[in-house]
């Protein structure tokens, strides 16, 4: 069941309230066990939802899930203030440092990154044309809940507060959280950045991993040293129920500091290209070829397959047959690497591949010597396997013939390689006479 907090205090809640009351059948009842603006009152319900008014602000209501019913997740819908225009945003509670607004210092609700990862899809679904949609770091409380919750906001003014298409769709995007589990398996904690996180909300659209509570820069320098707030920092990571964190920017004490809390961090690289792969599997193929921040990169069969039932074998990629295939078409040849192989690893800062790789059947890397060499076919008049080698031959321009028959270096050599004929000293030089075949051998 979703909790719904409604703050009288706050005209944007009361408007998104509204509206939520509109968009669906809900059941009225008086609780008199509670005061009115304390939760009590009359309080609406429908499957799966509850929700009840409050009088204070929203940061000042702490052990909010108590007046409910038993929730698994807690919505404050509320206004955002900021110079933001007009925008949809979401975001934790709780303090990483003073508890200015709010919360507890140091004190962390329970964060619900599934929840807000949907909350957010939600948004783009409903928000009006002149609407932006992002999240925000964790910046204010209240800091104890009972239950994962988070904000869902309308802002960033008091024109969108009273916007009656902006409440509503707050209101859309909340009730589409029905059924939504509050966690996912894959969750990190965010460090570093403004206070709006592109980052991490590119992290949350685009891979399937979601961000639970985010540090900015401004709320780490609030923090204070991280050695000295080792019990905060591992709130951050518990409160998300998350072993691993991405930090943007140059902070090495904060990154020996959750190193040593027995967490991981990594790059946002890393989170993308982990999407899809088990982790186990990640973990075994990075021990055994080399890690993501190396240049591993994972093939197709790598994406959602059980890494218990995958045996894979290691071999040497054909080198020099990939940097010529690379050279007549890089986009087709990582392709096919990718097609045939469970991890590769590359150059050039992930671009090229190279190196070795885990295939799941020696066959795989047989068919994708085959694939590579029909790549060469677009630049060789003939290509053929011989004897643990590929052998490309094509007829073109030999400068030393033409040197032989007086041409000098310049435009009449463009020409010849070109097809076309050259007069030399009163002399037609035909291009045929200046052709030689050249072989190329790859190893495979």
């Amino acid at each position: 069941m979703i909790a719904i907090v409604v703050s009288r205090a706050d005209l944007a809640s009361e408007r998104i309230g509204d509206h939520l009351l509109d968009l669906a059948d809900w059941d009225a009842r008086e609780d008199d066990s509670l005061p009115d603006g304390e939760g009590g009152g009359t309080v609406y319900s429908r499957e799966g939802f509850e929700l009840r008014e409050f009088d204070d602000l929203h940061l000042e209501i702490e052990d909010t899930a108590a007046p409910f019913s038993d929730p698994d997740l807690l919505v404050f819908v509320s206004r955002h203030s900021g110079d933001t225009g007009a925008l949809l945003t979401a975001h934790f509670t709780g303090n990483f440092g003073p508890a200015e607004f709010g919360g507890v210092a140091g004190g962390l609700a329970d964060a619900c990154p599934n929840a807000h990862a949907r909350l957010l899809e939600a948004f783009e679904e409903h928000a009006p044309d002149s609407y932006e949609v992002g999240m925000e770091c964790t910046h204010h409380g209240p800091s104890e809940v009972g239950v994962p919750s988070l904000f869902a906001e309308l802002g960033s003014g008091e024109e969108q507060w009273s916007d009656p298409e902006g409440a509503r769709a707050v209101a859309r995007a909340v009730l589409d959280l029905n059924d939504v589990e509050p966690h996912r398996d894959r969750q990190l904690v965010g460090f570093g950045g403004g206070h709006y996180v592109p980052r991490f909300e590119r992290i949350e659209r685009e891979t399937d991993w979601t961000v639970g509570h985010i540090a900015a820069d401004w709320v780490l320098d609030a923090m204070g040293a991280p050695e000295a707030n080792r019990d905060v920092i591992r709130r951050a990571f518990e409160q998300s129920r998350a072993d691993r964190a991405v930090i943007e920017g140059d902070y090495p004490e904060l990154k020996a500091t959750v190193a040593d809390l027995g967490y991981g961090v990594v790059s946002e690289t890393w989170v993308r290209e982990t999407t899809g792969v088990p982790l186990d599997l990640v973990a075994d193929l990075e021990s055994d070829l080399s890690p993501i921040s190396a240049g591993l990169r994972f093939g197709e069969a790598a994406r959602n397959c059980d890494p218990e039932a995958t045996a894979y074998e290691l071999a040497d990629l054909p080198d020099d047959l990939l940097v010529e295939a690379q050279g007549i078409d890089a986009d087709a040849t990582r392709e096919a690497v990718a097609a045939r192989t469970l991890a590769f690893e590359t150059e050039q800062s992930g671009t090229r591949a190279a190196g070795r790789a885990a295939v799941l059947d020696p066959s795989d890397r047989e068919e994708l010597v085959d694939e590579l060499a029909d790549f060469l076919r677009e630049k060789y008049d003939s290509v053929a396997r011989e004897d643990g080698r590929i052998v490309a031959r094509q007829t073109a321009f030999d400068p030393e013939k033409a040197r032989t028959l007086g041409v000098e270096e310049g435009p009449a050599f463009g020409k010849l390689s070109a097809g076309e004929p050259v007069t030399v000293g009163g002399r037609e030089i035909d291009p045929q006479k200046v052709r030689s075949e050249q072989v190329r051998e790859f190893s495979v």
